[in-house]
């Protein structure tokens, strides 16, 4: 069985900063590309950064320049880093890993909620 465990959302203010960590935890053998999506209100969820087991990273033009991916290996961790909120950042954000166990598979997190307002 394998968990993803997300931390780190909250209320900020525009400009502000939040940091999200998202852990895997359970049979792992691997650990391929991790990811965070974000959903909105009312909207599909879309890709804001992805990350694979080299580090090379790849990011959604509307966060680019703001937000960092990185991961701690050891740990199976996947973190985010978003600087200089906006309002439009308020969302749902998952983790998701591409993850060898007992069988290869995308996992999710549950899922933790940013709300950037004054």
């Amino acid at each position: 069985q394998v968990q993803l465990v997300e931390s780190g959302g909250g209320l900020v203010q525009p400009g502000g900063s939040l940091r999200l960590s998202c852990a895997a935890s359970g049979t792992i053998f691997s650990i391929n590309t991790m990811a965070w999506y974000r959903q909105a209100p009312g909207k599909e969820r879309e890709l804001v950064a992805d990350i694979t087991s080299f580090g090379t990273t790849n990011y959604a033009n509307s966060v680019k320049g703001r937000f960092t991916i990185s991961r701690d290996n050891r740990k199976n961790t996947v973190y985010l880093q978003m600087n200089n909120l906006k309002p439009e950042d308020t969302a749902v954000y998952y983790c998701n890993a591409d993850i060898s166990s007992l069988r290869r598979a995308a996992y999710w997190g549950q899922g933790t909620q940013v709300t950037v307002s004054s």
